[in-house]
Formats: C-alpha cells, structure tokens, sequence
C-alpha cells in the first residue's frame, strides 16, 4: 500500500471531511481516507496498482474542492 497526503482547499466542516473522505473511498483501490481540517489535508492508503494520483484529485475536486498538491 502507498501513502500520499493530498493538500485541499475549501473544507472547513464535518460535511466536507465526509464529503471527501466518501469520495475517495469509492474508489476501488482507496484502502483510507482521512481527513484533516486543521492542516487542510486528507491522508490517503491506496493500491497503486489499482488507482492513481490523478483520478483521487479528479475525486475531491468533483466534490467541489481545490487541491493544491498533486
């Protein structure tokens, strides 16, 4: 399992938190998905063999949310 922490912007509550972290786990490959509103981040466990970088930015920004780091 690969660990990447993603920077985004634009959650301020605990529906954003579910918001993203729901996204993210609807993803095949997404083992977790935790969210940090503090540091404005969300901790992500994936498969690399099974889901990418790109389509978990894809994901959160489809939430209406801004990633500042790729």
């Amino acid at each position: 399992m690969a660990q990447k922490t993603i920077e985004v912007q634009g959650m301020t509550c605990g529906h954003c938190k579910s918001s993203v972290e729901g996204a993210l786990s609807e993803l095949d490959g997404v083992n977790s998905a935790d969210v940090n509103l503090e540091a404005n981040n969300v901790a992500v466990e994936y498969d690399e063999s099974k889901v990418n970088e790109s389509s978990m930015t894809e994901a959160i920004e489809d939430q209406g949310y801004d990633v500042v780091s790729k």
